[in-house]
């Protein structure tokens, strides 16, 4: 059977990596499980705000900090890298022929798709995914035309039409991106106001290829094969009117990836996991979170990566306490 860790951290963006090198500098024997690195900044061509680095892409970061845990991981972080956790839950443990608590007061255990681990405290980092468009055509050219990922895909649409659904940070730098290869970006939005910084609204708008709509409802999204049109209408008209674009990039929000907790922490109407903002603890003895993951006000890498580190110091004091 596997050894009992001191901790399992489940993600690897921001958060779970702060708080990975802060269990290896504190020596607490750790689990790491994270599907890939970087978290949602992994699609973004350009960060800016990332503190102590003027500019760097999602790719960069991501490499970053793998480097950054993987540097000081040996004989104490314990990485599995390229898998997903699929349940947690809390287990007893056995001494004696009798059942009883770890000295921390709970175990639990992990489980992947292969493979089962024990842990006495559990922080999840798990982050957040890609909210989908839900309007009829969107599902059936998904990957045809309608996609999630900019840097991903955005070169396949080089001299074309295209559109970007979210006024927020992300659809702004998601049309940035796309101003730089393709023929026209217009970006919609559903309420009266953009989302994204002034600064970033500014400097995007200020494209001459680039075209921007408020209070657009998307209805339906067209085609053949692929992608060839976009019908919305704006709540000062009723009319439905028509893009041309060959192309639908999506930047509507995020949601919380927890569907491994059901039932082991609260969460809230959106799914985002309760936490102490003092110490990021859920109401489970046992249980932190940090991150995109959690029901804190605000989201962004670095507060992730402070939340994390927060938790961190305050699992250590729990499984030191006596």
């Amino acid at each position: 059977m596997n050894p009992i860790y001191d901790l399992a951290i489940i993600g690897g963006g921001p958060a779970g990596v702060a708080a990975g090198v802060y269990a290896s500098r504190k020596r607490l024997k750790t689990l790491f499980i994270t599907k890939d690195w970087g978290g949602q900044s992994l699609v973004s061509p350009e960060i800016q705000n990332w503190i102590g680095t003027v500019k760097v892409s999602g790719l960069e970061l991501a490499d970053m900090l793998k480097n950054h845990l993987t540097a000081y991981a040996k004989g104490i972080v314990d990485i599995k890298e390229g898998g997903e956790v699929a349940k947690i839950e809390k287990i007893p443990l056995s001494k004696g022929g009798q059942t009883h608590s770890d000295a921390t007061g709970v175990v639990f255990s992990v489980q992947t798709e292969t493979e089962t681990y024990r842990a006495k405290t559990v922080l999840i980092t798990a982050g957040s995914h890609r909210r989908k468009l839900a309007a009829p055509g969107a599902e059936k050219f998904d990957g045809k035309g309608v996609t999630y990922c900019a840097s991903c895909d955005g070169p396949l649409f080089a001299d074309l039409d295209v559109a970007v659904v979210g006024g927020g940070n992300a659809g702004f730098e998601t049309a940035a991106q796309l101003l730089a290869y393709c023929k026209s970006v217009t970006l919609l939005q559903r309420g009266d106001e953009f989302k994204a910084d002034p600064v970033t609204i500014k400097r995007v708008l200020a494209n001459p290829k680039m075209h921007a709509i408020l209070s657009a409802e998307i209805l339906e999204v067209k085609g053949d094969k692929t992608v060839a049109g976009l019908v919305y209408k704006t709540k000062d008209s009723n009319e439905k009117k028509e893009l041309a674009v060959q192309g639908v990039f999506v930047e509507i929000g995020s949601v919380p990836s927890t569907g491994f907790i059901e039932g082991l922490v609260w969460v809230d109407r959106w799914g985002q996991i309760k936490a102490d903002p003092r110490t990021q603890r859920t109401n489970v003895l046992g249980v932190w979170a940090a991150g995109d993951v959690t029901d804190g006000l605000y989201h962004q890498n670095n507060i992730a990566a402070g939340d994390a580190v927060k938790a961190l110091e305050d699992i250590y004091i729990y499984l030191h306490a006596k």
